[in-house]
């Protein structure tokens, strides 16, 4: 038994730290790229009338939102990489879907803590955000980064395992239902 809780928590580093920190690597090499060779406010159509590369800061959350929080952020996504990391390798049972999750959804938090606490050249710590989604402008005027790909993707991620697992408990809770008649 402490074998298989053994090989079962080295499963779960082997997932979440690589998916951790590639998703910040990934973050902020493509910041770096972006603060590199672009200038704030100019754009770059990639696939015109659809997709842009627009170099913006951030003081917010995703999206914009809670704009002067950023001590707030500072505190909560340590709070939240720590809380999560905690869970995954103590959780007695945990499907890799969720590992992935909590990994993305961690990684992407650590990618804009990276951007909060290091880009202060502009008056307070902001995020690099860059991906101009502009096919629907009327719907989505949000430009956003790989970081918050990584925590929306995550969350979606993690949504489908909460009900997968339902729908696996509801099946297995009706099955026995059945057999028991």
């Amino acid at each position: 038994m402490q074998e298989m809780r053994k090989d079962s928590r080295t499963l779960r580093a082997v997932l979440l730290f690589p998916i951790m920190a590639g998703s910040v690597l990934l973050d902020q090499i493509s910041k770096m790229l972006i603060v590199k060779y672009m200038k704030i406010g100019e754009s770059i159509a990639l696939i015109p009338g659809v997709l842009n590369f627009t170099y913006i800061t951030n003081d917010g959350a995703a999206m914009g939102l809670f704009s002067d929080c950023r001590w707030l952020f500072m505190i909560v996504a340590p709070l939240a990489v720590i809380g999560i990391s905690v869970y995954v390798m103590t959780a007695k049972k945990i499907k890799p879907l969720y590992t992935v999750s909590l990994a993305m959804i961690a990684g992407g938090g650590i990618g804009n803590m990276i951007d909060r606490t290091f880009n202060g050249s502009f008056g307070k710590g902001v995020v690099v955000d860059f991906i101009d989604f502009c096919a629907f402008p009327k719907i989505w005027r949000y430009t956003f980064n790989v970081a918050d790909i990584f925590v929306c993707v995550g969350a979606g991620l993690l949504m489908l395992a909460v009900i997968l697992e339902a729908v696996s408990e509801a099946k297995a809770a009706k099955k026995e239902k059945e057999n028991q008649n």
